[in-house]
């Protein structure tokens, strides 16, 4: 299932978990967490009014999912690339994943249609 089309100027997030990882759900959803806030934060340095029209709009998020670390790593270049906020999100190390491990890539918030232009295709996580 495809993320729904986007409303012209909407603002939201992208969180990409990678999918081959063996995270337990807590896990996953804490990776999501620090995905969410970095990108926030990139965002916020970029343009403060873009990050705050996200806030007051109901703070959207939607999660997808990549295959390996390959894609996520592919993803945030071409982000970065297009000056669109993003945070790549690495491990401790403290649990389940080795140190440094990438994990989760958060995009935005940001635009929509500058958002959707690499992330449409992708699954729901």
């Amino acid at each position: 299932m495809a993320p729904s089309a986007s409303i012209p100027d909407e603002v939201k997030q992208v969180i990409i978990i990678r999918a081959d990882l063996d995270m337990g759900k807590g896990k996953t959803v804490a990776q999501g967490a620090h995905a969410s806030v970095l990108s926030y934060m990139e965002a916020e340095r970029i343009n403060n009014l873009v990050a705050k029209e996200w806030v007051e709009s109901g703070q959207k998020k939607i999660v997808l999912k990549l295959p390996d670390e390959e894609s996520i790593r592919k993803l945030y270049e071409a982000f970065k690339f297009k000056k669109v906020p993003c945070a790549l999100v690495n491990d401790a190390g403290l649990t389940q994943l080795p140190p440094g491990t990438i994990t989760a890539l958060g995009i935005g918030p940001w635009k929509s249609d500058e958002i959707d232009i690499f992330t449409s295709k992708l699954k729901l996580f």
